[in-house]
């Protein structure tokens, strides 16, 4: 409990001293996540729009994929997005590896399928009749696509809710594909494992309630933007 209470104490000292360093971990934190989440929903929503409401040959399996996709280990991805990068990989000329847009990668390829699945499960709750008045109305595919976005948006956003959260949890592939340079790819998560690794426990401690701290802000105001949309 004393290391608990030390560790929540050293945390606002970091937020409220000017530390420079948690800082600016906290802000490429913030960067990164916000950026892998929007580019996943930008591809998820669609993809999964079109998964929940269409039928056609191959449907089962792809799902099978993106349910797959959805337990993929973060080291996994971090291993396929390295070997992508790789100097001598398919990307490699473009000396991606051990920067932040690496570290986005493979948030992206970790969160994506989630973001695919529940969205493809909200537009499945839908009610059948929806889409019939729709097309008796003469609604176009775009117009129908933002009406049932619209009927599914408290799904979508749980959708989202839990990308985000894999994404702020994601520290094998954030460590591996971004090497935890500091000050460049150094984050939340990778500093909070090289500080226990190092025996900084406090430090650690500090880091985590941070990130917590962060994660329950961002967290809850989409579960309001949520709830409130409910009620309305």
């Amino acid at each position: 409990m004393e290391l608990l209470l030390s560790g929540f104490t050293h945390a606002l000292y970091l937020l409220f001293s000017g530390e420079k360093d948690v800082y600016t971990i906290t802000l490429l934190t913030l960067k990164v996540s916000f950026t892998a989440v929007m580019i996943s929903s930008f591809i998820g929503l669609p993809l999964g729009g079109v998964l929940g409401l269409t039928s056609f040959s191959g449907r089962r399996f792809l799902l099978v994929l993106v349910n797959i996709g959805m337990g993929l280990p973060p080291v996994v991805a971090g291993l396929w997005i390295t070997m992508l990068l790789w100097r001598s990989g398919p990307l490699g000329d473009y000396s991606l590896l051990f920067t932040p847009p690496a570290i986005i990668c493979a948030q992206v390829l970790v969160s994506l399928p989630i973001i695919i699945g529940l969205t493809c499960s909200a537009f499945q709750k839908l009610d059948s009749q929806i889409l019939l008045h729709l097309k008796a109305l003469g609604a176009t595919r775009s117009q129908a696509f933002l009406i049932l976005l619209k009927e599914a948006k408290i799904g979508i956003l749980a959708a989202i809710i839990a990308g985000f959260g894999r994404i702020m949890a994601e520290v094998g592939a954030a460590m591996m594909v971004g090497g935890n340079i500091q000050g460049d790819t150094r984050i939340l998560t990778t500093s909070i494992v090289m500080e226990v690794s190092k025996g900084n426990f406090e430090v650690a401690l500090a880091l985590s309630f941070i990130l917590m701290i962060l994660s329950f802000t961002i967290t809850f105001f989409l579960t309001f933007l949520q709830q409130g949309k409910e009620t309305r």
